[in-house]
């Protein structure tokens, strides 16, 4: 069923005041989404968004569960608060787009690029995350509990502050 046929029927059930099925509400917020490039809040689980250009959207609290955002462009986006477990974000550019309390848990990030993303407080628990771009990204209380990370610049770490004198080594005291 092709897009155009989705959203003549979601429209005209909507007119005649009849009940929406449960899988109209992500194709009538994909609709909001690509015409305004807003939909905060909204529903968004499982839908299709591969290729989409959504440069400075605003996605604040959407659910994108399960969603296909492969080589969608969300550059300058925010998705504060967003929930993208399970989404795949393979070749997704991210870059400078704010991401705080996003919850990534079994997100697929391959090729992804996040340079100068703010990523504070990312739920990143059982990702995998492949070859991702990091340069001038924000990583602060981030969770990677179980995630799979290859070739891209994450470490886990602390402040000099935060160590015990007595376990450093003889040479660097």
């Amino acid at each position: 069923m092709g897009y155009l046929n989705i959203a003549s029927m979601i429209t005209l059930a909507t007119v005649l005041g009849l009940a929406v099925p449960g899988w109209a509400e992500p194709a009538r917020n994909l609709e909001t989404l690509i015409e305004t490039r807003a939909c905060q809040g909204c529903d968004l689980s499982g839908t299709d968004l591969t290729g989409l250009h959504l440069i400075g959207a605003d996605l604040r609290d959407v659910n994108l569960t399960d969603a296909n955002l492969t080589g969608a462009n969300l550059e300058g986006a925010d998705l504060t608060g967003a929930n993208l477990t399970g989404a795949n974000l393979t070749l997704t550019m991210l870059t400078d787009a704010e991401l705080t309390d996003t919850n990534l848990s079994h997100a697929t990030l391959h090729a992804t690029i996040l340079n100068s993303a703010v990523l504070e407080g990312v739920n990143f628990t059982a990702a995998t995350l492949s070859d991702v771009q990091l340069a001038g990204a924000t990583l602060t209380d981030v969770v990677i509990t179980d995630a799979t990370i290859e070739n891209t610049p994450i470490s886990v770490g602390g402040s000099w502050d935060e160590l015990d004198p007595d376990l450093l080594p003889e040479m660097m005291n």
